[in-house]
């Protein structure tokens, strides 16, 4: 199963402050728009999206159709694929993907231990 790159999707409580800290720890800025309140830094194959005021808690993500520098691949499994085969295996869905449609979709489920994990396919 291709989950996709992976990042973890930090709840922020000051997106200005986060972001100097984590430039500190060799981060930099790769998308995102932080007078919108979301960044995406990188630090070689560490990736964090810095986000205030979006999510509850932070989130596991994983993206389908893109490599560990964010950039699209095109050979990757679907998000609805993907949404798919882990029905078949039992996993319970938060959220699903829209299956009658292509291209950008997600779905989010939760782990045994409450930690959301949200699957994003942006291509």
């Amino acid at each position: 199963m291709q989950l996709g790159k992976f990042s973890v999707s930090l709840n922020v409580k000051d997106i200005k402050e986060s972001k100097a800290f984590y430039e500190k720890l060799g981060f930099s800025v790769v998308g995102g728009e932080e007078k919108a309140n979301w960044l995406i830094m990188s630090n070689e194959q560490a990736t964090l999206g810095l986000f205030q005021g979006m999510f509850e808690r932070n989130i596991l993500t994983f993206n389908p159709g893109w490599d560990s520098n964010a950039e699209e691949v095109s050979d990757f499994t679907d998000v609805r694929k993907l949404q798919e085969q882990l029905k078949e295996n039992g996993v319970k869905f938060d959220s699903e993907a829209d299956t009658t449609t292509q291209g950008p979709a997600s779905f989010m489920i939760t782990d045994p231990d409450r930690n959301p994990i949200l699957v994003d396919q942006h291509i």
